[in-house]
């Protein structure tokens, strides 16, 4: 299965002198890389993809257990990509052949969007800025064939891959399996500034002098009082519209992310909490949504005996009284 949009998408990044098209015979190679991914985020154990033995493997897979399946090339619905950099090949210290991995999918999920999966760097190859340049590469191609951009998905307990999607100015736009980030070409440019003990949210103007001057407005302003989360919206954040605008609307569980990482309370007051306990906002909204699902993938990660540390867990997590 293959939409037209897509089709293109995959011919640009076919050609693309960072990508190359897994063959055929690379199948299980490539599966090897993917299940280097998963050890690392889910188990915190790093290893080189291409030195893994079989015995290494299975016992990786067992571990992992359905998160660990074996990789199956005949997949319609995406294509997957080796990343190479011409420029850093033979260097020392590096792989001789591919330095990452990256897949797209066929077919438009949301509102004209792909989603990428697998993306991963080897480990000596990173700090290059070939992930970044990737996701670069992936967005642009959409873009030119009239697609909005990309979504993807990451864990909660990964939180390497979610504060660099963050740094990546990614969008927030589901928690209901995973945490859903997107670059999408109708969400502008936003920035997250603290100062003292308050986090700002800030987007780019609509104006078309503010977008030209690149005049970044304020939106939501959050900090915390007893140790519950006071959030508070600006003038501009009213003048968006109702409250289906995606912008108001990711803009909040954006912002919720960020506290998150940051450890801040997410949490406004019991009302709220009750709320979110009961099912409200649990695939995506306000904070205490977020809150909420923050425990769900916490226990899930810990019954699958996925590592967990530094996250923020419900011992750390202000409460209502």
């Amino acid at each position: 299965m293959e939409d037209d949009h897509a089709r293109r998408v995959h011919e640009r990044l076919s050609v693309c002198p960072g990508l190359r098209p897994v063959g055929h015979t690379e199948g299980h190679r490539f599966g090897r890389w993917d299940l280097a991914s998963l050890a690392e985020g889910a188990l915190g154990e790093c290893a080189d993809p291409d030195s893994l033995t079989g015995s290494h493997e299975k016992r990786l897979r067992v571990r992992l257990g359905a998160s660990g399946r074996a990789y199956e090339h005949n997949d319609d619905y995406c294509r997957r990509y080796w990343i190479w950099d011409p420029a850093l090949m033979g260097r020392a210290g590096l792989p001789r052949g591919p330095l990452g991995t990256v897949a797209v999918d066929t077919w438009p999920s949301g509102v004209g969007s792909l989603r990428v999966s697998s993306l991963y760097i080897h480990p000596v190859a990173r700090r290059r800025g070939l992930a970044s340049a990737t996701l670069d590469t992936v967005y642009e191609a959409c873009r030119a064939e009239n697609l909005h951009g990309f979504r993807l998905d990451t864990c909660w307990t990964w939180q390497r891959s979610v504060r660099y999607y963050l740094n990546r100015g990614l969008w927030v736009t589901s928690w209901k399996h995973a945490l859903g980030l997107a670059r999408l070409s109708y969400l502008p440019r936003y920035e997250v500034r603290e100062n003292g003990g308050e986090l700002t949210f800030l987007v780019t103007g609509r104006e078309p002098e503010q977008r030209e001057a690149g005049v970044m407005v304020p939106l939501l302003v959050a900090d915390a009082v007893d140790g519950r989360l006071r959030l508070r919206e600006t003038e501009q954040y009213s003048r968006i519209g109702n409250e289906r605008n995606v912008v108001r609307h990711y803009a909040r569980s954006t912002l919720a992310l960020h506290l998150a990482v940051r450890g801040r309370p997410l949490v406004r007051g019991e009302e709220e909490w009750t709320k979110a306990v009961a099912g409200g906002w649990c695939d995506i909204g306000e904070p205490e949504g977020l809150a909420r699902k923050i425990e769900v993938f916490e226990r899930v990660a810990r019954e699958d005996g996925w590592r967990l540390s530094g996250l923020y867990g419900p011992s750390s997590r202000p409460r209502p009284d």
